[in-house]
């Protein structure tokens, strides 16, 4: 298993609850197109992070590096729901970093 992590914060003035809508319906979208396996949102509470570490963390987790790239290609494709989804949730965020990691020792 192939863990994809996303750590970023909402741009100012973004609708907390509109991003709570966009993101999901963008990666349930992937996961039922069977491009990635799951996926969890968390946002840090009471503000216990590190300086340098985003509020919020999203986990995508892929069987491989195969399927990784058909996520990529599909959200990278800019054509149809799935473009317009990740463009809907994308718009919202700033600030991200990016990480990839797998299941040790494999």
């Amino acid at each position: 298993m192939d863990v994809y992590h996303i750590w970023f914060d909402l741009k100012p003035g973004t609708d907390e609850r509109a991003f709570a809508s966009a993101l999901p319906a963008f990666l349930d979208h992937m996961r039922n197109a069977g491009r990635i396996e799951s996926w969890r949102m968390m946002r840090c509470k009471l503000g216990l992070r590190p300086d340098d570490v985003r509020e919020f963390h999203i986990m995508i987790e892929t069987r491989d590096l195969a399927q990784l790239d058909m996520a990529f290609r599909a959200a990278a494709s800019r054509e149809g729901e799935t473009d317009t989804l990740h463009f809907t949730a994308n718009a919202m965020v700033t600030n991200v970093k990016f990480g990839l990691f797998r299941d040790w020792p494999d």
